[in-house]
C-alpha cells in the first residue's frame, strides 16, 4: 500500500486523499488528509469513508506543515506528500522537505520557482519567453498613483472593451476586478487600495514599487485545465471544468464579487479533443519546456486558466493564458476527480517520472456538477452573508441517508465540530457533487438540466442545512444559500455551437 498525503485543510484536499482511497485495486491507495478542517474526521467517520488523517499541530504555517510531514515522512507514516494551497510552496515547503532529503517524495514548486503564482508580473514575462499566449495587451503600472490606473482604464476600454486590475500577489483568488465602464475607474481603484495597500506594505516594504497587473479584457469563453506533470516533463491533462467564480449570475461587479469559486462543473462544455490538442502545443509544452530551460521543473500540478476563442465554425481557433496556478483549482478539482478512475495511479507516476505510461482513465459517458452552499445573510440585516460579513458558529443537519437515497455527495469544507455537533464556519460551508451518465440518444444538455435540479432539490429540501439562531428567526429555517444558474451552460453551448 502506498499511503500519500494531501496537505491542506479545503474540500478538495479532502475528497483528493478520498479518491486516491478508492483508486485501482482494494488496498492499493490510502488517502491521508494532513491538516483539514475540524469537521472532517468525525464526517468521514460518520459517512464511513477510507481516509487517515494526520493533526498539523500548532496552527497553519509553513513551519507547522513542514515540521509535522517530516516526521510523518521519517516515521513512514506517509510515503509521498502532494501540497495543496499555493502558499506552502511559495512559503517554501518544497525546500524544507528537500533539504532534509525528502525532496523525491514531495510533489510542488520550490519558492523561488513558485513565482508562476505567487507574482503575476513576473510569470507574464515567463509566458513571454516561452511564447505561451496571455491577453493582447497588459502593463505592469505603479499602485500608488491613479493616473497610470486610469490611463490604462481608459486605453483597454477604447480598444478591448473592458480592462482587469490584479492585485499580483496572493489574493485567495480575490485580487481580480473588473472594469467595464468609465464611471467604475475611480472605485475600482480606490477599493483595491483600501483592500491591499496594507498587504502591499507588509510584503514590499518601504521605498520599493507596489506593482500592480493591468490586462486588457478577453471575451472568450474561460476553461481550467489541470495537468499532473513529472521531473522529465511528461504530463497528463485531467478533465476539463467550468468555474463559476462570481457570488451571484452575471457579470463580475462590485455587489457580484469573485469569491474564489461557487461552483464547477466537468467536464467544460465546450470541451473536444481539438480544444486539448490546443491547449497541450500552445499551453502546456512550451510552458514545461521553458521550466526546464530555468532548472526550475519538479514533480507538480499546473492549472493555467484560459480563454479559449472560436472561429466562425464553432471549432476553437486560440487559446490565451489569463494566469497560472501552482496547485489544483477549487472547486473545479472536485469534478476532474469524479470524473477520473485512476487518479492513484496518476499521483504515482508523477513521483516515480512516468506519466507518459499512464493517462486518465476517464469516465467520458458522465458529467459530474459540485455546488457550494455557502451563508446567506441574518440576522437582523446584521450580516449580509458570504463572501461578506457572514455569521460562524451555528449547528448543522445532515441527513447523509436522503442524499445517499439520491446519489448526492456531501463534502464538507468550512465546517467545524464542537461537542458531538457540526456547526458552520460562515463561509463556502459544504459542497453538493454529484455525476450523470449520459445515456445514448441524450445529450449533454438535458443531463446536465436534470443533475442540476437533483442537486438544488436536495438543498431546497433541507437535506443539509445551518440552523438560524438569531433572536426571532425560524429555527426550522437554512442559513444556506447558493448560485442560482449552476450547469445551465451545458444547453447554452449546445444551442450557442448549432451551426
Amino acid at each position: 500500500m502506498k499511503r500519500i498525503g494531501f496537505a491542506g485543510s479545503d474540500a478538495r484536499t479532502f475528497l483528493s486523499a478520498l479518491t486516491v482511497s478508492r483508486s485501482g485495486e482494494k488496498g492499493e491507495f490510502q488517502g491521508v488528509v494532513i491538516r483539514g478542517m475540524p469537521a472532517m474526521k468525525p464526517y468521514a467517520e460518520l459517512a464511513g469513508w477510507p481516509v487517515d488523517f494526520l493533526e498539523v499541530p500548532g496552527g497553519s504555517s509553513v513551519q507547522d506543515y513542514a515540521a509535522r510531514v517530516l516526521r510523518a515522512l521519517s516515521d513512514d507514516e506517509i510515503d509521498y506528500v502532494v501540497p495543496m494551497p499555493e502558499a506552502l510552496q511559495i512559503d517554501g515547503f518544497v525546500d524544507r522537505m528537500t533539504e532534509a532529503g525528502f525532496g523525491d517524495r514531495v510533489a510542488g514548486l520550490t519558492a523561488a520557482a513558485s513565482f508562476i503564482e505567487g507574482d503575476k508580473v513576473t510569470c507574464k514575462q515567463l509566458c513571454a519567453s516561452a511564447r505561451v499566449p496571455v491577453a493582447p495587451d497588459w502593463v505592469a503600472i505603479e499602485a500608488r498613483h491613479y493616473q497610470p490606473f486610469l490611463r490604462a482604464c481608459l486605453r483597454y476600454l477604447e480598444q478591448h472593451g473592458g480592462a482587469y486590475a490584479k492585485y499580483p500577489f496572493q489574493a485567495a483568488g480575490k485580487g481580480a476586478r473588473f472594469i467595464g465602464s468609465p464611471w467604475e475607474i475611480r472605485e475600482v481603484y480606490e477599493t483595491l487600495m483600501a483592500d491591499y495597500a496594507e498587504s502591499y506594505r507588509k510584503l514590499l516594504g518601504p521605498g520599493l514599487p507596489w506593482p500592480l497587473l493591468m490586462e486588457s479584457y478577453m471575451a472568450g469563453i474561460e476553461v481550467s485545465f489541470t495537468a499532473l506533470v513529472d521531473v522529465h516533463g511528461n504530463f497528463q491533462i485531467l478533465p476539463t471544468a467550468m468555474d463559476y467564480q462570481g457570488r451571484f449570475a452575471g457579470q463580475i461587479s462590485r455587489n457580484n464579487p469573485v469569491t474564489g469559486g461557487m461552483a464547477s462543473l466537468g467536464p467544460h462544455p465546450v470541451h473536444s479533443q481539438e480544444l486539448l490538442e490546443m491547449a497541450v502545443k500552445q499551453v502546456f509544452r512550451p510552458l514545461i519546456e521553458e521550466m526546464r530551460r530555468r532548472g526550475i521543473l519538479r514533480p507538480c500540478i499546473l492549472y493555467p486558466g484560459c480563454m479559449v476563442f472560436f472561429n466562425e465554425f464553432g471549432k476553437p481557433a486560440s487559446i490565451r493564458v489569463c494566469e497560472i496556478n501552482i496547485r489544483p483549482p477549487e472547486p473545479e478539482f472536485q469534478v476532474m476527480l469524479r470524473l477520473v478512475r485512476n487518479f492513484g495511479q496518476l499521483i504515482m507516476a508523477m513521483f516515480e517520472g512516468h506519466l507518459d505510461e499512464v493517462k486518465p482513465d476517464v469516465r467520458d459517458d458522465q458529467i459530474a456538477m459540485t455546488i457550494a452552499l455557502v451563508t446567506g445573510p441574518g440576522p437582523g440585516g446584521e450580516y449580509k452573508g458570504y463572501p461578506w460579513r457572514h455569521k460562524p458558529g451555528e449547528p448543522m443537519m445532515l441527513d447523509l441517508k436522503g442524499l445517499k437515497k439520491n446519489n448526492v455527495t456531501l463534502l464538507p469544507a468550512g465546517m467545524g465540530y464542537k461537542d458531538g455537533t457540526f456547526i458552520s464556519d460562515g463561509t463556502r460551508v459544504a459542497y453538493l457533487i454529484g455525476n450523470a451518465t449520459v445515456k445514448p440518444g441524450e445529450n449533454r444538455g438535458q443531463v446536465a438540466d436534470a443533475l442540476r435540479d437533483k442537486l438544488y432539490r436536495m438543498f431546497a429540501d433541507g437535506k443539509v442545512r445551518t440552523i438560524p439562531c438569531g433572536t426571532g428567526e425560524d429555527p426550522q429555517g437554512n442559513r444556506l444559500t447558493v448560485r442560482d444558474d449552476v450547469g445551465i451552460h451545458f444547453g447554452i453551448a449546445e444551442r450557442l455551437f448549432a451551426i
